[in-house]
């Protein structure tokens, strides 16, 4: 379990990604939030899209702000640090400072890179050659270079 213990409920965690067109893909995100709010019951956990579909940054802010913590963690689920986590999303981050004088707002981390991301595409790969053994060669073992 985390070490999240003494924010609880005075903090929320906005999970932020940058929505799609494709109800499937906004989908994804609902499901993520959802997870997170079991892993940690003891925070309110919202989600919003950068563009294109809502609740937007701004609504997803003010849910949480309905809900009377006092911080809000904006997390982006995005894979690396780019324009939109380091302009964008920072940008929303400062605006909801300055709209909401009374709260405190910060902006977690890009995803990657990370180890856990390396084991998830170890895990995609496997499950592809699990799936198609005719059509792809096997992975030849890791070899020692040891000497």
């Amino acid at each position: 379990m985390s070490n999240l213990a003494g924010s609880q409920m005075a903090t929320a965690i906005l999970l932020i990604a940058h929505g799609s067109r494709r109800a499937e893909a906004n989908a994804e995100l609902e499901w993520v939030a959802a997870r997170l709010q079991e892993r940690l019951p003891g925070f309110f956990v919202e989600h919003a899209y950068l563009e294109i579909a809502e609740p937007t940054i701004a609504q997803g802010i003010a849910r949480c702000l309905e809900h009377g913590v006092s911080s809000v963690i904006l997390v982006p689920y995005f894979l690396s640090a780019g324009r939109h986590v380091r302009e964008d999303l920072e940008s929303a981050r400062a605006q909801a400072a300055h709209q909401y004088p009374q709260a405190k707002f910060f902006l977690a981390e890009a995803l990657g890179p990370h180890d856990l991301l390396v084991e998830l595409m170890v895990l995609r790969i496997q499950e592809v050659l699990k799936n198609s053994p005719a059509a792809i060669p096997p992975v030849p073992p890791e070899t020692s270079h040891a000497g």
